[in-house]
């Protein structure tokens, strides 16, 4: 039977626009094999594709996700994308929260805003303040006038590199095979300030690059806000704040940083409904 398939447009109100996730509802209560999602994420060719199991006896969804080349514990845009897709298709009702259950155990809450945005609630992902790893800069090519003194920090999937202003964020143009190379899920280079595309001021700006995990450089990605956010806030003493992801299609969260969650609010787009017709495997 086939299976219902969309695409969202995650963390902006506009099609063609913000960062693109596939949603994938599964029939069943197991999980298909992995090489077939795999394969579907792989086809798919999104920076994430969200594959997902209807609730059991708890209420939740059980939510997994798959670039096209490995699986990861958790994706920002995907879970919105998957959201806004269950309500927008009549899976979930509006006005109830749905709760997601990651591969890893963790719950995510996802709830409407009063002004139709859609809030999640992730686990937050404290920086600390390290060297960066060998190979890191020179893979960046980074400009070493715009690097701070206090450059480089951890967080348990990404590392993260301060510059000094939106501008240079915007121009770095990364070595990927180089970059590839460097043992983290992604890296995040970032500075304060900045202006978001519908001339906002934004608290800070950032870019991700994840070759490592297929992904040259993510349009929008939530997850690594559960790390700018508490590095931000500390920085610029406000829990809440503006954030601008400035890659050439660029996004916009709202991020709410309290104590060891970060709330991440933005917007979605649908922009394809279908069905995906090559069946996976009994599940297991």
């Amino acid at each position: 039977m086939p299976l219902p398939m969309y695409v969202v447009d995650a963390f902006t109100d506009q099609p063609f626009a913000g960062n693109p996730a596939g949603v994938c509802v599964l029939d069943g209560a197991g999980w298909p094999g992995e090489a077939w999602m795999q394969n579907v994420a792989a086809e798919m060719k999104h920076s994430e594709t969200a594959f997902l199991l209807r609730p059991v006896g708890d209420g939740a969804w059980r939510i997994r996700y798959f670039t096209p080349a490995v699986e990861v514990a958790l994706c920002g845009h995907a879970t919105l994308g998957s959201a806004h897709a269950l309500w927008d298709q009549g899976h979930a009702l509006v006005d109830e929260p749905i709760i997601f259950q990651t591969h890893e155990g963790k719950s995510l809450t996802c709830e409407r805003t009063v002004d139709g945005a859609i809030r999640m609630d992730f686990p937050a992902d404290p920086p600390s303040d390290t060297e960066p790893p060998v190979g890191l800069l020179e893979a960046l090519r980074l400009d070493a006038d715009h690097i701070d003194d206090t450059a480089t920090a951890r967080g348990r999937f990404d590392v993260l590199v301060r510059l000094d202003n939106a501008e240079a964020v915007k121009v770095v143009s990364p070595d990927f095979v180089a970059l590839g190379r460097i043992a983290v899920r992604g890296v995040l280079v970032t500075a304060p300030s900045g202006t978001t595309p519908d001339s906002r001021p934004a608290d800070f700006t950032s870019r991700f690059f994840a070759p490592a995990s297929g992904i040259d450089e993510d349009p929008v990605t939530g997850s690594a806000h559960c790390l700018l956010g508490p590095y931000w806030a500390q920085r610029l003493g406000k829990d809440e704040l503006l954030a601008h992801q400035a890659s050439p299609r660029g996004g916009v969260l709202g991020v709410r940083v309290r104590g060891d969650r970060v709330g991440l609010t933005g917007r979605a787009v649908t922009v394809m409904v279908g069905e995906w017709h090559a069946p996976p495997p009994s599940a297991g």
